[in-house]
C-alpha cells in the first residue's frame, strides 16, 4: 500500500523510544537526581553515557544505548522527561529528590505579570548558562537540550491555579500573561537551538528519531481548560509557531487529545503531535491525516499487563492511526515496577509490524 509521508521529517517507518522514570533509574542503576545530576558538567557527562550502557545492555539489539561508548557534552536530561527550569527561571522554587523528577513549588505570584529581562538573570539561568559554558569549554561543541515544557504549564506552575479563573475574572491580563511567559518559552528554546540544534528530545526522546529536529510545544495542562479557551487564549501562540518553526509539534500527555482534533486541525501547520494514552486515535486521524502521531503507552497500565497484551495493544494503536510513516510508538515515565519483558514486548511488536508494513529497513 503507498502510504502519505510527511518529507518534512524524513523519518523512518514507526519510530520507536521509552523513556524510564527517575525512580527506575534509581532503584536500577543507583542514579540520583539531584541538582548535580542537573548543573555539574562533569557529572552531566558521565550520567548520561551510565545511561546510555544500561539501556544497551537492556535493549540493545532495537538500537538503544547507540552513544554508550561516548562521553557527550548532553546539556540536559535527554534520558528524562522533566520540564522544571523555565519555570524555575520565572520565581518557583523547584525540589530536588533523589528517585524523582525535579518538583515545582508554585510561586502563587499576586500580579499577572513576569519580566523576560529577569528570568535571564535569574539564578536558575546563570546555572545553566554556568554548565553550557564548562562544556563547550571542555568539548568544543554541545548537544541535546532542555525541556522548555509549555505556556499554560508555566502559567499556573507561576500563578498557580488560581489562574485558570483568571482566565473568566480578568481576560486581558491573563492574555498578556501568557503573551509574556510564551516571549520567555521561545527566547529560551531558541537560545538553545542555537547552542545544540535541537529542542525537544527531553521533552519526548521519540523525537530524536526525526531527522528533522521538532519543536514540540508542551500542552499537558490544556486537559484543565475548555476548547474554547484554548482556541481564545492559547491557539494563537500555536499557529505562529506552527509556521515559525516546522517540523512542528505539540506534546499532549493527557487522556483527551481528540477533545481537540478540530482546533488542532485548524492549525496551519502540526507535523507532530504526541497522543497521550486513552487518546482516540481514529478519530485523530481523520482530522489529522497529514500529522506524525507519536502514540503514546501508559507506563501505568504496562506494569500490570502480560507481553502478549503489551504486544497486542501496541499493533491496536498503530492500527488505529492507519499509517506506520506517520505513526511512532513510545511509553513515558515507566517506574521500577515495569520489567524488562514488558518493554521489550513493545520493541518485538514494533519491529513485527515494520515486516508486515514492508519496511526498507528491515
Amino acid at each position: 500500500m503507498d502510504f502519505r509521508r510527511n518529507e518534512l521529517l524524513g523519518n523512518r517507518m514507526l519510530p520507536v523510544d521509552i523513556v524510564l522514570a527517575p525512580a527506575w533509574w534509581h532503584h536500577h542503576e543507583g542514579i540520583t537526581f539531584d541538582e548535580d545530576f542537573f548543573f555539574h558538567p562533569a557529572r552531566r557527562v558521565e550520567v548520561e553515557r551510565a545511561m546510555e550502557e544500561a539501556l544497551f545492555q537492556r535493549w540493545g539489539r532495537f538500537g538503544l544505548g547507540a552513544d554508550r561508548d561516548k562521553s557527550l557534552p548532553i546539556v540536559g536530561a535527554v534520558h528524562l522527561a522533566a520540564g522544571y527550569l523555565i519555570s524555575e527561571m520565572l520565581g518557583c522554587r523547584v525540589e530536588y529528590s533523589a528517585g524523582a523528577p525535579p518538583a515545582v513549588i508554585p510561586a502563587h505570584v499576586d500580579r499577572l505579570h513576569v519580566s523576560a529581562d529577569d528570568a535571564f538573570r535569574s539564578p536558575a539561568f546563570e546555572k545553566l548558562e554556568k554548565l553550557l559554558d564548562a562544556l563547550k569549554t571542555k568539548y568544543g561543541y554541545l548537544c541535546g537540550d532542555v525541556n522548555f515544557s509549555g505556556i499554560l504549564n508555566h502559567a499556573l506552575d507561576v500563578r498557580g491555579q488560581q489562574f485558570l479563573t483568571d482566565l473568566y475574572d480578568t481576560p486581558e491580563e491573563s492574555r498578556q500573561f501568557l503573551q509574556e511567559i510564551a516571549e520567555v518559552t521561545e527566547r529560551f528554546a531558541q537560545g538553545i537551538a542555537a547552542a545544540t540544534g535541537s529542542t525537544s528530545i527531553s521533552v519526548n526522546r521519540n523525537v530524536r528519531n526525526i531527522p528533522r529536529p521538532v519543536f514540540l510545544h508542551s500542552e499537558c495542562s490544556h486537559v484543565m481548560v475548555s476548547v474554547r479557551q484554548y482556541e481564545t487564549f492559547l491557539m494563537p501562540f500555536d499557529v505562529q509557531w506552527s509556521c515559525k518553526y516546522r517540523p512542528f509539534g505539540i506534546h499532549y500527555c493527557g487522556e483527551d487529545p481528540h477533545r481537540y482534533a478540530a482546533a488542532f486541525a485548524a492549525l496551519p501547520h502540526l507535523d507532530f503531535l504526541d497522543v497521550g494514552w486513552g487518546g482516540d486515535v481514529a478519530t485523530l486521524r481523520r482530522y489529522l491525516p497529514e500529522t506524525f502521531l507519536n502514540v503514546r503507552y501508559s507506563p501505568v497500565e504496562i506494569v500490570r499487563q502480560s507481553p502478549e497484551t503489551i504486544r497486542r495493544t501496541v499493533r491496536g494503536l498503530v492500527e488505529a492511526s492507519g499509517n506506520p510513516w506517520l505513526t511512532g510508538v513510545c511509553a513515558i515515565n515507566m517506574d521500577e515496577k515495569v520489567t524488562d519483558e514488558q518493554i521489550t514486548a513493545i520493541f518485538e511488536e514494533v519491529d513485527a509490524l515494520r515486516h508486515e508494513y514492508g519496511d526498507p529497513l528491515v
